[in-house]
């Protein structure tokens, strides 16, 4: 059961990390810490396997996957032992890694992208490919006419000028080759209309969006905590300060304000209402691949009683979303072959800005997770 992950952003972080994570698991040389899937109550529930996993993507830069992962190691991301002992695979994947296709329209640009698609399923002899946005966080694009109906997307796709951000057009781009899609950044992706036409018409799965790997999984515990013992949220202030490339790419304003517009959301469609403060994102060179939020709640108790809560998250974004991006091309391969279409909206646990109405808080989505596994189980195939 070979399944291709494809990934776009193929030499930044996340996607380095997420390729050594997963051939050091299949090597024996490392467990699988983070994987949802490997967590006892779901081990070996869904297939494909971590080992069964063959990487490939496309990237704007040129940098050597081994340059990468030393790079990765000299951080503290990733075992510098690690790194080293999985060079000669990196080697081999490094040929399945391609720029980003550019031509004069973008349905030449898609079908380019289609075509490398093609290419790598049928050279590796793959049961699918699942491709996976984790390149940089776009601004939100305007709205524009085509966006609404597949026939005027693929009429205006012929004309000149961009018609859908980069993150769409992948998204495009791998419907039209068959490909499941999964966005785990806060770009628009796939939630477009023409978009979502698309996919129910080739039978395809799709999801996101944004992982949630830090501060907001937080939130997500916390916030359903509040709203159970009907204490009033009156304000929810964070400051977030990262480095690494995502950090300077959120430094663009308008990056910052889909990636804080993605983190707050939690808050009103759990509590019910919309307290005051917002999130900030600032970026400090000197972190790295590191993250520190720090939030700060006032909230209301009984007769008016007035508290507050602290506290402060400090991780590795890479080491964070790297087991998550194989639980989720595992998860929406898997969705693709049991004949899934259209958003998986149970995967809501791994996403900050999950696709469809479902509830943001982690037990609920944690429940549907686990009702999403039941029916992707080798044993619910029949």
């Amino acid at each position: 059961m070979r399944t291709g992950a494809w990934l776009i952003g193929a030499r930044g972080s996340v996607a380095v990390t997420s390729m050594i994570g997963a051939l050091a698991v299949r090597a024996g040389l490392t467990g699988p810490t983070g994987c949802v899937l490997e967590s006892p109550a779901l081990r070996d529930r869904v297939r494909p396997g971590i080992g069964d996993l063959v990487f490939g993507g496309h990237d704007v830069t040129s940098v050597p996957l081994e340059k990468k992962a030393a790079q990765l190691a000299e951080a503290g991301v990733v075992p510098a032992a690690l790194a080293r002992a999985v060079q000669g695979d990196l080697a081999v994947i490094e040929r399945d890694l391609r720029p980003v296709p550019a031509a004069p329209t973008q349905a030449a640009t898609a079908a380019a992208v289609a075509a490398d698609l093609d290419r790598f399923r049928r050279e590796h002899g793959l049961d699918r490919v699942v491709v996976v946005n984790v390149s940089s966080t776009e601004p939100v694009p305007p709205p524009h006419p085509a966006h609404a109906t597949l026939t005027a997307l693929r009429a205006a796709l012929d004309g000149p000028g961009p018609v859908l951000p980069p993150s769409a057009l992948t998204a495009f781009a791998a419907f039209e080759s068959g490909c499941p899609y999964v966005d785990f950044t806060p770009s628009t992706g796939a939630r477009l209309p023409a978009l979502a036409e698309l996919a129910l018409q080739r039978g395809l799965p799709y999801a996101g969006n944004d992982g949630k790997t830090g501060e907001t999984l937080v939130k997500s515990v916390l916030a359903p905590m509040f709203a159970q013992r009907n204490l009033r949220v009156r304000t929810w202030s964070g400051v977030n300060l990262l480095g690494g490339g995502d950090g300077a790419n959120l430094a663009e304003p308008g990056a910052n304000a889909a990636k804080a517009a993605s983190k707050q959301r939690v808050l009103a469609e759990t509590l019910g209402y919309a307290p005051q403060g917002d999130t900030r994102i600032d970026y400090l060179e000197d972190l790295g691949d590191f993250k520190t939020a720090w939030d700060l709640v006032t909230f209301e108790g009984f007769l008016g009683t007035a508290m507050r809560m602290e506290f402060t998250w400090h991780g590795c974004d890479s080491a964070l979303a790297a087991p998550l991006i194989l639980d989720l091309t595992r998860l929406t391969a898997a969705a693709a072959r049991t004949g899934r279409s259209g958003p998986l909206t149970d995967l809501a646990f791994f996403f900050k800005d999950p696709l469809g109405e479902t509830s943001h808080g982690l037990a609920e989505q944690w429940r549907a997770l686990c009702d999403l596994i039941d029916t992707l189980a080798p044993q619910a195939e029949g």
